[in-house]
């Protein structure tokens, strides 16, 4: 039955109906969890080998370096020679950091607010207004950062190819307070959206009325593919030299979802003249990062060969995960007209429309049936999706059968709250 078109009798007894399914679940007494994008315990184990890859004293003496001591500032050469083999560029454009390209993200955006950028620009805390695009739904902790500088975020509508790009180029032309956006290029948090060849060069040939305007590149999933169609996106820096705006691009990726998100390596990429202005700051907060870290993780993988070989293995066990997702969706609430959603081919999120007005409803119903979800409005700057209807499902955390609980559950309150909405 489409709820809205179903008569207000049929809805009052849908309405029964899915109660009474609501109070079993509620009497369950469950605890489950799928609120972030956590691997589980079964992708964390494909790693374990990480751990003894340097085993003895010898091993740490590294490419003629000792890697227990102080030095290293940009990270060991190797380690910078596999992220560039990753992502298409020289070990000259990698600054390698510690475990979170979070943390990467947040210093930088602090080094342009506290000292301006590579260019001498005025420094942002120094100004009377700036302001961010955002597009959405996107990714909250973007959004916090801003926030808590008091970044005025502008959204920008996310279609199947990436941001509404003509919405972009008019804004960043007309004003100069427009410091930078987000992205995620490939597989978006939370939709899965990969940004067209034609987007991508949109970004690179930008013409900002702020010499200071940055791309913040977060390719936060480009290793991790969901189906045998491994998706490429261009080289935004390739493209970028063609119209002189490499020094407005810095990308970020880690291995966080790969090997340990506590315990991985995350890089910064930039152009030269970036790195030289990032190392030049960094030389007074750093005196070396976790070089032992970054040699376990070339000795285990070696190549980027060895990192895709390892992505299948996280493939064979999140794929089954997003598809049961996807599968129970389809069976409890396709042709209700109580929610929409879309199926990734990578990444870690699926992204869920619910019925306008019915998001914060459904994250209610499902804590108080024991289901901890993201919470609505997450996927929005300041916590406020104008039409509450965006609610992110992460489906990598809890075992299948957890996972398989936890969805009934969302999709009895997916559909209790479009009815509670419908009879007002």
């Amino acid at each position: 039955m489409d709820v809205r078109t179903a008569s207000r009798e049929e809805l009052l007894a849908l309405k029964e109906e899915l109660t009474a399914r609501y109070e079993e679940c509620c009497a369950k007494n469950l605890k489950l969890d799928m609120s972030r994008g956590k691997p589980g315990a079964d992708q964390l184990n494909l790693s374990e080998g990480i751990l003894t890859a340097l085993s003895k004293n010898e091993d740490a003496i590294f490419e003629g370096t000792d890697l227990r001591n102080y030095g290293g500032l940009d990270g060991i050469p190797a380690c910078k020679a596999l992220f560039a083999e990753v992502l298409g560029l020289k070990p000259e454009n990698i600054l390698i950091g510690g475990n979170a390209s979070l943390t990467m993200m947040y210093d930088n955006i602090m080094r342009l607010w506290v000292f301006g950028d590579c260019n001498g620009n005025t420094p942002w805390s120094k100004l009377d207004k700036v302001k961010f695009l955002c597009p959405v739904p996107g990714y909250d902790r973007h959004f916090a950062i801003c926030q808590q500088l008091g970044i005025e975020m502008i959204n920008i509508p996310m279609h199947d190819d990436g941001p509404d790009m003509d919405m972009i180029e008019k804004l960043v032309s007309e004003d100069a307070s427009i410091k930078g956006i987000w992205c995620v290029p490939k597989y978006s948090n939370p939709t899965g959206a990969v940004y067209s060849d034609e987007v991508v060069r949109r970004f690179a040939a930008l013409k900002p009325a702020a010499a200071d305007f940055k791309i913040m590149w977060d390719n936060a999933y480009c290793v991790h593919h969901l189906t045998d169609d491994k998706i490429q996106i261009p080289n935004i820096f390739e493209l970028a030299k063609e119209y002189g705006n490499e020094d407005m691009i810095f990308q970020f990726a880690s291995t966080s979802k790969i090997t340990y998100p506590g315990a991985g390596v995350a890089c910064l990429s930039a152009s030269v003249k970036n790195i030289a202005w990032v190392k030049n700051i960094l030389k007074v907060q750093a005196i070396g990062p976790d070089k032992l870290n970054q040699a376990r993780h070339v000795v285990f993988f070696k190549n980027a060969a060895g990192i895709a070989a390892h992505m299948e293995k996280h493939r064979a066990i999140l794929a089954p995960k997003f598809q049961m997702v996807l599968d129970m969706l389809e069976k409890n609430l396709g042709g209700t007209g109580a929610g929409s959603w879309l199926s990734p081919k990578g990444g870690y999120f699926i992204s869920f429309d619910s019925f306008p007005g019915c998001a914060s409803r459904i994250y209610e119903l499902c804590k108080n049936a024991g289901v901890v979800i993201t919470d609505a409005g997450a996927t929005y700057p300041y916590g406020k999706d104008p039409e509450d209807k965006n609610l992110r499902i992460a489906p990598s955390y809890p075992p299948v059968e957890e996972l398989k609980a936890a969805m009934e559950v969302f999709c009895v309150c997916a559909h209790l709250a479009a009815v509670e909405k419908l009879l007002g």
